[in-house]
């Protein structure tokens, strides 16, 4: 296990050091880039080697899946961020056991979250969900097409309307898997142009978060 520690400790810091070259290079500031280690289908050991290598941020796909790991890593001072598709009976879980839900993809779901944060006394910061790629397999406001993004405001509105215990923080996006960077990098921007279209919609909620991992 010792040795598999010391792998995942060496790989945790060569993808810090990725991002912080890459973000020099784009002129951004390292600092605000964070990475999310996604913990699906990890045993506790290996999640908590990357946790003592220094990780803080971590996702997961499945409420089940995940209860008891954060029972098992209760001691560390972590953030719990819910990143897959989630069915409006298991909103009891994120509400409870989550610190950010970043697969939030329709009206339903977030009135249903409303129900429970405020029966909870919680409020929770979520991404608001959008397919950019308009794949039938992707949840998520489909937003292929710019020229269709009013349509999507009145939903929007109705959430920051009726769920004041969903703080907006952003959006999030699965971009088709392609092994082409330069197209990845299309629905990137394709993205980042949906988030100033949003802020601009409305301006009194923060849209500082785009979360655009892929596979």
């Amino acid at each position: 296990m010792a040795l598999e520690a010391r792998i995942i400790r060496e790989n945790y810091f060569r993808i810090l050091e990725q991002i912080h070259q890459a973000a020099v290079r784009s002129g951004r500031d390292p600092s605000q880039i964070r990475l999310i280690v996604v913990t699906k289908g990890q045993p506790i050991e290996s999640i908590r080697a990357v946790v003592e290598a220094g990780a803080r941020t971590l996702g997961e796909n499945y409420p089940e899946e995940a209860l008891p790991k954060i029972e098992a890593l209760r001691d560390y001072s972590l953030e719990w961020h819910m990143i897959g598709h989630l069915q409006s009976r298991k909103a009891k879980f994120v509400a409870q056991y989550f610190d950010w839900f970043q697969a939030l993809d329709s009206l339903r779901l977030a009135q249903k979250l409303e129900r429970v944060l405020s029966e909870q006394g919680r409020r929770l910061p979520v991404l608001l969900e959008f397919n950019v790629g308009g794949e039938e397999s992707k949840s998520g406001w489909r937003a292929e097409d710019p020229d269709s993004w009013a349509e999507l405001l009145p939903e929007i509105e109705q959430i920051l309307v009726t769920c004041p215990h969903l703080i907006i923080q952003g959006i999030m996006t699965m971009p088709p898997l392609t092994e082409d960077a330069d197209q990845a990098r299309r629905y990137f921007a394709h993205s980042r142009r949906l988030r100033d279209f949003l802020a601009r919609a409305f301006p009194g909620v923060s849209w500082n978060e785009i979360s655009m991992g892929t596979s």
